[in-house]
């Protein structure tokens, strides 16, 4: 199987380019050191090769199905997303403190695309949980932090979206709604 993105290329922009080793010199982390980093990204390419990308047209071809009680995915994913969880990879860019890893956010982003080259479907379920454990590091209270941030950054809890309009439930292609700019800056719902 083909790799899903050039390494050499990866390793070119991150250290080359980006200087992401320099990074490690700060006291945040320094835990790191770009053999870490070498090694972490060499994990998300094995699972992301192994465990996304070879379920990828098939999740397409059989999408999740809701039957009135559960949620119906192919068993790639949950298998895909064990490893995920199992590698630490929800808590890449989080403190160590909330159980993640600590990566700089560049190094972070860099993993999640790999995810998202070899399976932007499955990857997807990874990214919304992130996205709403990030919001609720900066704006949740305490208890919400307790509550969910942590288990959210384990991978215990996967987070959610819901984008909706009366005549298309949740399928975002027969959504309606378009933001018009406005003179004023604003947009016209």
């Amino acid at each position: 199987m083909p790799h899903i993105l050039s390494r050499s290329d990866l390793d070119f922009l991150l250290f080359d380019l980006l200087d992401a080793e320099g990074l490690t010199a700060y006291p945040r982390f320094a835990e790191h050191s770009r053999e870490s980093i070498g090694q972490v990204l060499d994990l998300a390419e094995q699972l992301a090769e192994d465990l996304f990308q070879p379920h990828a047209a098939k999740s397409d071809a059989q999408e999740p199905r809701f039957d009135g009680k559960d949620v119906h995915l192919i068993p790639e994913i949950k298998q895909a997303l064990d490893a995920y969880v199992d590698a630490g990879f929800p808590g890449a860019g989080f403190d160590a403190e909330l159980g993640g890893l600590q990566l700089p956010y560049t190094i972070a982003q860099a993993v999640a695309a790999i995810f998202y080259a070899a399976n932007v479907a499955t990857a997807g379920y990874p990214m919304l949980t992130i996205a709403a454990a990030n919001l609720l590091q900066v704006h949740g209270s305490e208890e919400q932090k307790r509550r969910y941030l942590t288990p959210m950054v384990a991978g215990r809890f996967f987070g959610t979206m819901c984008l909706s309009e009366p005549q298309a439930g949740s399928s975002l292609a027969d959504i309606r709604t378009k933001a018009v700019p406005q003179g004023d800056g604003s947009y016209r719902l």
